[in-house]
């Protein structure tokens, strides 16, 4: 019988039982936002390992579910794949929660990066961040291993998420990830539309409509019509801001280092980051734990002086942060409904053979172009691997072992 996510409508008035399974949200991300280093695809593996493997709060196919649908989805992937996984568990709290507490750390330290900047300057190149573009290696082929074993069983979802892989590999971009992933889609549909048996099928919703969703959906839109306007007649310095790291969460897909170009057109070309602390704040931002959309948080700490500059920085991630938030929980109550139907678990099919693609083309590029440059680098990153895939050992406990490796003096 298959583990399934409980559904979104699960009551935010939380009794005993609730609040023990909030603590148990809040405990778990906490844990990942102080732990998960490596980027957004290496997120995917670390959510996977707790969530799938450990704690078995969902299956594999439904937590490729939840991958497609939030690399469908504009806004930072890893983390709206973090509300998915808290707002199933427990409903609305349990989704704002998680990604709280998974944000926190990082939010946190960028900020006090962004106050300390002159003093600690740049990170680029420093051995122990290497050490942790290694870990991701193998915390992402870990994942690309696991999902590919349970997501692409014959030879035509292998096929799909090969093809996937190269179409990727060759040219790399936001935009091709959901195509690739429809294309996946379609041909799941043409293959497995009349395969899917009633056993395929997930728990039917109840049916009732939201009135929630669509509200949330309705503002996402909203803002993002409204908020240019208001910053052009007001020139408020705090809704420009706003305006500019809102419009960079709505845009981006996937997340991740493809919001970086996007944010240096906010900030360096008009004055108010100069570009080698942009790089500086991007090198911390590589070699901290969470997700790298909490660079914006260091963005406006820099761009505001005073003592009260780490108010930007919240203002900033809030921004950045807020149309993922707001599409994720909107858009996740349909897709357990849609996904209960035979004609749509065909599509997941392909779909998540797909996703299984995508992983691997960021396994190659950059996880691995970044992280590996020699036989050394090869052998720490293959080692990894098998610490974590045939030893299980705590992906925390790999990290550090992999860090104090390339810590150790050369010749």
């Amino acid at each position: 019988m298959l583990l399934m996510p409980d559904p979104p409508n699960t009551p935010t008035h939380p009794g005993s039982g609730e609040i023990r399974r909030l603590g148990e949200v809040a405990r778990a991300f906490l844990k990942l936002g102080l732990t998960s280093f490596g980027g957004p695809v290496a997120h995917i593996g670390y959510l996977r390992a707790e969530f799938v493997t450990k704690r078995r709060w969902l299956d594999e196919p439904a937590y490729a579910d939840l991958v497609a649908l939030c690399q469908f989805l504009p806004g930072p992937a890893s983390s709206q794949l973090v509300f998915a996984l808290g707002m199933s568990r427990c409903g609305w709290l349990g989704g704002v929660l998680a990604s709280l507490m998974f944000t926190l750390p990082s939010a946190v330290l960028m900020i006090a990066f962004g106050c300390g900047v002159a003093a600690l300057g740049d990170l680029h190149g420093a051995r122990w961040v290497h050490g942790l573009k290694l870990a991701a290696v193998a915390v992402v082929a870990q994942a690309v291993w696991g999902m590919a074993r349970a997501l692409c069983p014959d030879p035509a979802r292998a096929g799909i998420a090969a093809l996937a892989a190269t179409a990727l590999l060759v040219y790399p971009g936001g935009w091709l990830q959901i195509a690739v992933i429809g294309a996946g889609a379609a041909a799941g549909w043409i293959l497995y539309r009349r395969r899917v048996s009633i056993s395929d099928r997930r728990a039917e919703s109840d049916g009732r409509r939201h009135i929630v969703p669509i509200l949330l959906l309705a503002a996402f839109a909203a803002l993002l019509a409204i908020l240019p306007i208001l910053s052009r007649a007001t020139a408020h310095p705090g809704i420009i801001s706003f305006d500019g790291f809102y419009r960079a969460g709505s845009m981006v897909f996937g997340g991740g280092h493809v919001i970086l170009p996007l944010l240096r057109a906010e900030v360096v070309p008009d004055g108010a980051v100069a570009d080698d602390t942009f790089l500086a704040g991007y090198g911390a931002a590589q070699a901290l734990p969470g997700p790298l959309f909490t660079f914006a948080g260091y963005l406006g700490t820099v761009m505001h002086g005073g003592s009260n500059r780490w108010l930007g920085g919240l203002w900033c991630i809030l921004a950045i942060f807020l149309p993922g938030w707001l599409l994720i929980a909107g858009t996740l109550p349909y897709w357990h409904q849609l996904r209960a139907k035979s004609w749509v678990q065909a599509c997941l099919r392909g779909a998540n053979a797909a996703v299984v693609g995508v992983l691997l083309a960021a396994l190659v590029n950059p996880v691995w172009m970044q992280g590996v440059r020699n036989v050394a680098d090869f052998v720490i990153a293959g080692a990894a691997f098998g610490l974590l895939q045939w030893l299980r050992l705590p992906p925390l406990l790999v990290v550090a072992m992999v860090v104090g490796a390339c810590l150790l003096p050369v010749g």
